[in-house]
């Protein structure tokens, strides 16, 4: 039997940031023992995944040697269109020999990679009603070529590979441990902010109920104020840090009407229908099956404030910068919304979203999110309710950062579940 670690160093490799937490148990308890964030190195890593792994490994080292960690093992996730398909899927109840035989079949209809060989897991979610005829499991896939890309990089930051996660659940953990007191029985919608991406994940408990991923994310809101305003990436970085405030923009009525989540009807056992294309969440456009076996598209769905529309401001500076933001506000919104409706269009609701990552810096977010979609709407903090005893951190540079902490904190609390 392996030893159990008494401590783990959570990685969360970005397209802009790589961070590590790592974090030592104490009986039950957690303590976050060394933070450090470095930025990626230039076209090393993007919204499909890591491309030099070289390059990688050694900013994941310097992160590691900055923070002061000591821990030999890592937990990491792996991201990116090419190199992760995360899915809740709803299937008969079954015991565990039938489940494993389910889902390789679950796992063979559902893979989006040119690549053959892959590596997939699946873990049956904790039960709401152990009596019902269906139960829910989330299923990972994942090219053979990127879990090896992954554990390259950590070899050559000299540590070893624990284990390799999904961000969604490493989300998860967080929440379950930082917000259980005041989200228990309540259903959140955690919109986790990246560089080129947006993860929509819901959860209930701690348990995924559905994983999405949409290529919007804080690189669009700083190019919209570069096209709008003439400048250049680096100048539109610092205007969108310090002057945006988007708390006080007002949005205008309008509606979308699309289903990112089609799927097959049948859900359970048997063949899938004939012509069935598999959904793949990071495609730029929903992949559409044939008619036959496959459910008629919801009917649009009014979906309340849509346009986002700049409000007076006493500083000519933020209104422009306010003025380049409000198309991919708007999109971004409607991708939001798309997620929830769909949501509630399958007899769900959401109580609360919570934001994370470093793209959901954009002063005044929260706000701007809670009254466009009508739902409270705060900032996640992966370090609350845990003792953080990180000797080394500037502890004023991790509060002024610390939801982008989220997922490599999240990782590192794989020691307390795993």
């Amino acid at each position: 039997m392996a030893k159990k670690l008494s401590s783990v160093l959570g990685i969360d490799i970005g397209s802009r940031k790589i961070k590590v937490a790592e974090v030592k148990a104490q009986g039950r308890d957690a303590v976050v023992t060394a933070l450090a964030m470095v930025d990626t190195p230039e076209g090393a890593v993007d919204q499909t995944g890591v491309f030099n792994p070289d390059a990688v490994g050694a900013a994941i080292k310097q992160a590691i040697s900055e923070s002061g960690a000591s821990s030999g093992a890592a937990v990491v996730s792996i991201a990116g269109s090419a190199s992760v398909l995360v899915r809740t899927l709803e299937v008969p109840r079954m015991n565990s020999n039938e489940l494993k035989e389910h889902m390789q079949w679950e796992i063979n209809r559902n893979i989006p990679f040119a690549e053959s060989t892959v590596v997939s897991d699946f873990k049956p979610l904790g039960d709401d009603d152990p009596n019902s005829a269906n139960m829910d499991v989330v299923l990972a896939i994942s090219p053979q070529s990127a879990i090896d890309t992954v554990m390259d990089c950590l070899k050559k930051a000299g540590k070893t590979t624990h284990a390799i996660d999904v961000e969604p659940l490493g989300l998860a953990r967080t929440l379950t441990t930082s917000y259980d007191d005041l989200l228990h029985d309540k259903t959140v919608c955690v919109v986790e902010v990246g560089h080129k991406t947006t993860s929509i994940n819901i959860y209930k408990n701690g348990k995924l109920l559905m994983p999405r991923q949409v290529p919007v994310g804080g690189e669009n809101f700083t190019r919209a104020i570069a096209d709008g305003l003439g400048v250049s990436m680096l100048e539109a970085e610092d205007l969108k840090l310090a002057n945006a405030d988007v708390s006080g923009m007002a949005v205008a009525a309008g509606s979308f009407s699309s289903n990112p989540f089609a799927a097959p009807a049948d859900l359970g056992g048997g063949a899938p229908a004939e012509g069935f294309v598999p959904y793949n969440p990071f495609a730029d456009e929903p992949m559409a099956a044939p008619d036959a076996g496959v459910p008629a598209p919801a009917e649009d769905v009014p979906a309340g404030p849509a346009d986002a529309t700049p409000v007076p401001s006493g500083d000519p500076q933020a209104q422009r910068v306010n003025t380049a933001l409000a198309s991919e506000l708007d999109e971004f919104v409607a991708e939001i919304r798309r997620s929830i409706d769909y949501f509630r269009n399958r007899g769900g609701d959401v109580d609360n979203l919570i934001l994370a990552g470093g793209g959901s810096q954009l002063r005044g977010l929260a706000e701007f999110l809670g009254n466009a979609l009508g739902i409270t709407c705060d900032a996640l903090d992966p370090l609350r309710r845990l003792n953080v005893n990180a000797k080394r951190a500037d502890m004023s540079f991790v509060d002024a950062h610390r939801t982008e902490f989220t997922v490599a904190v999240g990782n590192g609390l794989h020691i307390l579940f795993d």
